[in-house]
């Protein structure tokens, strides 16, 4: 694939998203959620910096911002990766049904297409542990920032799992469908439940109904 979907507008991308084409698809939506929940992210730290009150997190806060600008650069690279995944899973399915190839390179290209979204899963949980970090010590200006960005992320986080989930759900192989099955749920039920949570903490905080540390 020549063309870059993470170089296209907002505009041509929403609607290359909405055509009937195969990507960008899901897989590549959350991908790009997640990239926009870790700037969102840096969004909170960059405003906190150079604010004399915040001085003593100084240190912490750049060390967030240096994790959250590699992981919303990692998630962009995962949209591209996750359209490059498919093209392998097409080609293959393209192929004649009476073609002896044709249902091992649908296996093969199957297992390869569940490894984008299950490395965006990834991505996303280092997002929402920077996003937690971030919570405590930016600015209370910054808060719903970064609730947004808890919102956005744990939706990404749910939104990669389907599309791990319907690859693994057409593999003949189970244990090694059931191998990245497990790895996908066990980050699904650590971290979904802690993106709730800070939204909802930030949300609170916001809104008044938390006192603030």
């Amino acid at each position: 694939m020549n063309e870059r979907l993470t170089e296209l507008g907002c505009e041509e991308f929403t609607e290359r998203l909405a055509a009937r084409e195969s990507v960008p698809g899901g897989g590549g939506a959350a991908a790009l959620a997640g990239a926009l929940a870790a700037a969102l992210c840096s969004m909170a730290g960059n405003f906190t910096l150079g604010n004399p009150r915040f001085a003593d997190v100084a240190d912490d806060v750049r060390r967030i911002l240096e994790d959250a600008d590699d992981v919303r650069y990692r998630l962009l690279e995962l949209v591209e990766e996750d359209a490059e995944g498919f093209a392998p899973l097409a080609a293959a399915y393209a192929l004649p049904r009476d073609d002896p190839r044709r249902h091992e390179q649908i296996q093969r290209a199957t297992k390869g297409a569940c490894m984008a979204p299950l490395a965006m899963m990834g991505e996303c949980c280092r997002a929402i542990v920077l996003l937690e970090q971030m919570g405590e010590r930016c600015s209370r200006l910054l808060e719903s920032d970064v609730a947004s960005g808890a919102m956005l992320v744990g939706g990404a986080l749910a939104c990669a799992s389907v599309n791990v989930f319907v690859n693994t759900a057409a593999l003949d192989d189970r244990v090694i469908a059931g191998r990245i099955e497990a790895t996908a749920e066990e980050l699904l039920s650590e971290f979904s439940p802690r993106a709730e949570r800070l939204a909802a903490r930030m949300v609170g905080r916001v809104r008044g109904e938390e006192a603030h540390g």
